[in-house]
């Protein structure tokens, strides 16, 4: 694994404008950022990072089968208990997913180490997807890269097919949070590969969804929606006022409740509890002293939190690393701190996919701190011996 020192093609930030890919700066700071790229081998992909994610993958399918049959894993998910049934049926009736993204810790040499689970709002899914694949061919064609080069890249392919597999009806709404352009442009995507499939598709902002009398989600021409494809944290619509209506809402919601069991980081104790020693997995725990200091090599992070609120570190020497948040009002776990590699001034984090139950690619994320957060860079890579 080496990070490559690379020159930017001319104008890309036009085309990826033209793309849709209207974030790629924000706040006035790079998020694609390709002055310099990856590089792996074949057998680092292959050994290191795609049979570990189909790995990891499974073990999260068996202990969702595990969860669903257990109230009192269900409780210790911080799951409210008015919608156990819900999340069981979703499972048990076997309600089709998407994808999923773990985040990992790999140096290149030895196994990669799973750090969280992104499955049910995960993002960078276009950048990930499509944009780093067109850089690829973009540097191959003006003989930037070399013919061989190659991408763990079979992203946008598997959600072709998994779109297909959903046996979604029209029309299918894709909702986002309004005025967030990042989750807007994810959305977009998706809505487009759907659109691609032959499904007449709409976008609602999560905002304008209402309820009809009759306990059906609707539009704002009040019209029902009956597939909905949210980019909105199940834990948030637990807690919101339509949450109620949502097992009788015959609305079919991708990604399903059962995600709700994987989107918080209480999973990674109980992934622990049963594969303990997985060379892939991190010792994690419940955190029952969530006022103590961190101690020397663990991380502490909340049950609920994204783009890497709320965490603190500290690593084996004693240095602490804290992001602040609004996630403070939830449990937390302590999980053993896993360095992150660092290439000159940048930590990177690999973010590997599965699309349709299978490894699709990965997408790679730097930060100048050890802990990645939204505004962390996109970086591209490529595989060549």
């Amino acid at each position: 694994m080496k990070r490559i020192q690379f020159q930017e093609r001319q104008g890309w930030q036009a085309k990826a404008e033209a793309m849709g890919f209207r974030f790629h700066t924000i706040g006035g700071e790079r998020y694609w950022d390709e002055r310099n790229y990856y590089q792996f081998t074949l057998n680092q992909v292959e050994k290191d990072l795609e049979e570990p994610t189909k790995e990891i993958h499974e073990m999260c399918m068996d202990l969702v089968g595990r969860v669903v049959e257990s109230e009192s894993m269900l409780s210790l998910l911080a799951i409210p208990q008015a919608y156990w049934d819900l999340v069981r049926t979703s499972w048990k009736e076997g309600h089709p997913h998407l994808y999923g993204r773990m985040d990992l810790a790999y140096t290149g040499a030895g196994p990669a180490k799973l750090l969280e689970l992104n499955y049910d709002t995960p993002t960078s899914l276009y950048e990930g997807g499509a944009f780093q694949w067109l850089w690829l061919e973009d540097c191959i064609a003006q003989g930037l890269l070399p013919q061989s080069a190659d991408q763990f890249n079979s992203i946008h392919e598997k959600l072709v097919q998994a779109m297909q597999e959903l046996g979604v009806t029209s029309p299918f709404y894709f909702a986002s949070v309004k005025g967030s352009e990042e989750d807007k442009g994810t959305t977009d995507y998706l809505r487009d590969i759907a659109s691609q499939v032959g499904i007449e598709t709409r976008h609602i902002d999560i905002e304008d969804i209402g309820l009809s009398a009759a306990g059906r989600f609707t539009d704002l021409e009040n019209r029902w929606i009956p597939h909905l494809f949210k980019l909105y944290p199940w834990e948030f619509m637990f807690q919101e006022e339509f949450g109620p209506a949502i097992p009788t809402s015959e609305t079919q919601f991708i990604e399903p409740a059962w995600k709700a069991i994987l989107s918080n980081k209480a999973v990674l104790p109980l992934l622990w509890e049963f594969n303990k020693g997985h060379p892939n997995l991190l010792p994690t725990f419940f955190d029952r002293e969530p006022g103590r200091s961190v101690p020397a090599g663990w991380v502490r992070k909340p049950f609920f939190s994204r783009e890497g609120s709320n965490i603190e570190l500290r690593t084996q020497s004693g240095d602490h690393v804290k992001e602040d948040g609004p996630y403070t009002d939830s449990p937390y776990i302590m999980q053993e701190f896993s360095p992150l590699p660092q290439f000159g001034d940048s930590y990177t984090l690999i973010g590997s996919w599965v699309v349709g139950d299978q490894p699709a690619g990965i997408g790679i994320r730097e930060d100048d701190s050890l802990i990645t957060k939204d505004s962390s860079r996109f970086v591209p890579h490529i595989i060549l011996d």
